[in-house]
């Protein structure tokens, strides 16, 4: 079984969406499907995928607003969110929400995700391991990561996630973000340990100084 991960820059902000295929069966899951769901659509269509469920990094608008639409085309989907994202603003109002919790698994197919509980820039924010391949969402940008001065971002929590949580991955994880802000859309971990200013932080005191700007 392979995953296929294809991604799309779409929206005002640079937005990464992604659909994420099994190879063997055909089916396919859309992350973060904010921006321009008749194009994630038809593209499913042409990639022969079958799209079986939403997945939500976090729930923050610019990366759950098209949710609706998607499932007035397919109103069975289940849409997959933090159990820790409660602010009830950044959960959308669908009828087939479902809750997962870090080490949760969720099937695209054969193919099996790890959620990762990343925390910081949302409450709930959540990173999927599959193999070497990380959907990071708004947690780890290509030399950057996500702002935490947001009604319930955590700088200290953000610290944790990005200095214990994701640094104790493989060097060769490939880091797959939630914006195109970086040099590349995608890069491997070992290379952000060198280059990305938020993971040289040398402590918490100095990533809450260089992240909040003060």
């Amino acid at each position: 079984m392979t995953l296929q991960i294809h991604q799309y820059e779409l929206g005002n902000y640079d937005n990464f969406v992604y659909i994420l295929a099994d190879s063997a069966t055909g089916e396919a899951a859309v992350v973060d499907p904010a921006w321009d769901v008749p194009f994630l659509l038809a593209e499913c269509e042409r990639l022969g995928s079958t799209l079986t469920k939403i997945i939500l990094t976090h729930g923050h608008m610019d990366h759950i607003e098209g949710v609706p639409a998607m499932l007035e085309a397919h109103p069975a989907l289940p849409v997959y969110l933090s159990v820790y994202e409660t602010n009830p603003n950044y959960r959308p109002d669908v009828p087939r929400l479902l809750d997962i919790a870090d080490g949760d698994e969720v099937a695209v197919g054969e193919v099996r995700l790890r959620a990762i509980h990343t925390p910081g820039h949302s409450p709930g924010c959540t990173s999927f391991l599959h193999g070497r391949d990380l959907i990071a969402g708004d947690t780890l940008f290509i030399d950057g990561c996500g702002r935490c001065d947001l009604p319930g971002s955590d700088v200290e929590a953000q610290y944790h996630s990005l200095h214990s949580v994701l640094w104790a991955l493989p060097d060769d994880t490939v880091i797959y973000p939630g914006h195109d802000y970086g040099p590349t859309p995608t890069a491997v971990l070992g290379d952000q340990k060198q280059s990305n200013p938020y993971l040289l932080a040398r402590d918490k005191a100095a990533f809450v100084q260089l992240r909040m700007g003060g």
